[in-house]
């Protein structure tokens, strides 16, 4: 932690932030900085049951580290801050044969799976009323751009991300994104889709809170000559009753190509063009420590749905399966229960089903798949290791005329964040 520090502190001399700044303005920034260490260690398995799979299973257990440091701002009209990210990886079991689980990263020559490996970003702030730009190591959570973090290291983007609050109840933001470090790799590699890298990730929108319980929001992004992509959305949260609770959340989508022809050819997936409308929605009804789900989606058009990284914003980004092969229908039922009712607080329990059809590929037209899930977990309310979480989770994939590997997987994963400032 100190060595980040120190490098974070010569870093924002580079921009002015504690250099010719009064004492004053120092001791904001090192007054409001938060700092802490997620350990996380994770078992996953996965066996693949068609009996033509290329590998029977993929099978590892791996230790975590995430540190993060998020600075104050110095003071004045103009403030400056810096924030850092540090991630490590420790293989404990693994080997070239059982690869492939998402948690280690391995060598493109050897394919023997790392036994340890490590990253360090750092993004450069400024802060103007409530208007922050953030340049550097990103990890937005929108719905045309969001990080993963369901493996051992989260993973990040770099580029430049403006967030302004400046009207109350409005959100905007204004970005670019030109690098992707996936969660099992330390390299910053060229934003791309389907296999086809583009230059950068251009994308704008906002969300606005109509009234405490409805928001409304409206997203741009554009993968430079690949696709183009509009996204509107609404969440309302309406209280039906003492205990009973509905929310509604509804995503829509209209997807198109972009740019020269050289790179929409090459962009084509599965036989299909970029061309498309994805509506997705999920209605939970809470009563009590019960919440019952039910969801949907209908993708329409030409080829696959199209976003960075690894998660669609989605209902159906589930366990192992996304659902967002050209032209699949799907839909949720989903379960959830908090044990604190029966006088276990910390307890929870959820189970879901996800069933998609009419699903179109280069192989198969008409395909069907199905994912079930389950997760039992455990986060300790006191005593010296409290805030501890286990979590274990059970899911598996099927799909018909080997549209999809056929799956069934176990994690076990075992979380701690320990906050350092």
């Amino acid at each position: 932690m100190i060595r980040i520090s120190r490098s974070t502190l010569a870093l924002a001399c580079l921009f002015g932030t504690t250099c010719g700044f009064s004492h004053m303005a120092n001791a904001y920034f090192i007054s409001d900085t938060k700092a802490s260490i997620e350990a996380r260690n994770m078992y996953m398995n996965r066996d693949f049951r068609q009996n033509n799979a290329p590998q029977n299973k993929a099978e590892e257990w791996a230790q975590g580290f995430t540190a993060r440091i998020e600075s104050g701002f110095t003071e004045g009209t103009i403030g400056f801050g810096l924030d850092a990210i540090a991630e490590t990886a420790i293989k404990l079991d693994s080997s070239r044969d059982r690869r492939g689980t998402g948690l280690l990263a391995y060598g493109a020559d050897s394919l023997e799976p790392e036994d340890n490996y490590s990253e360090l970003g750092i993004a450069a702030k400024l802060r103007l009323s409530k208007t922050v730009l953030k340049v550097g190591t990103l990890q937005p959570q929108l719905p045309v751009a969001a990080y993963n973090d369901t493996r051992l290291l989260s993973s990040t983007y770099t580029g430049g991300l403006v967030t302004s609050q400046e009207i109350d109840g409005l959100t905007l933001n204004a970005g670019r994104l030109e690098k992707i470090n996936l969660r099992d790799s330390s390299s910053n590699d060229e934003m791309n889709y389907a296999g086809v890298e583009s230059a950068h990730l251009d994308l704008a929108g906002g969300s606005y809170a109509i009234n405490p319980a409805l928001v409304v929001s409206y997203y741009y992004a554009k993968m430079d000559n690949i696709y183009q992509q509009h996204y509107a959305g609404l969440v309302h949260n309406a209280k039906l009753a003492e205990g009973v609770t509905l929310k509604t959340d509804l995503r829509y989508f209209d997807t198109g190509e972009q740019g020269d022809h050289r790179y929409r050819s090459a962009a084509r997936v599965d036989g299909g063009r970029i061309d498309n409308r994805f509506f997705n929605g999920m209605l939970t009804l809470g009563v009590g420590a019960h919440k019952f789900g039910a969801g949907y989606q209908s993708l329409s058009g030409d080829g696959d749905f199209a976003y960075p990284g690894l998660d669609p914003y989605s209902v159906n980004l589930v366990t192992i399966n996304v659902f967002t092969k050209a032209n699949t229908d799907a839909w949720q039922a989903r379960y959830d229960y908090d044990f604190a009712a029966l006088g276990v607080p910390g307890l929870a329990f959820m189970t879901r089903y996800v069933n998609g059809r009419n699903i179109e590929t280069a192989r198969v037209s008409n395909g069907r798949e199905w994912e079930r899930d389950t997760d039992l977990v455990y986060t300790f309310q006191s005593g010296t290791v409290k805030g501890l979480n286990i979590r274990l989770r059970n899911a598996s994939l099927r799909s018909s005329n080997g549209l999809t590997s056929d799956i069934d997987e176990n994690r076990v994963i075992i979380g701690y964040t320990l906050p350092m400032l």
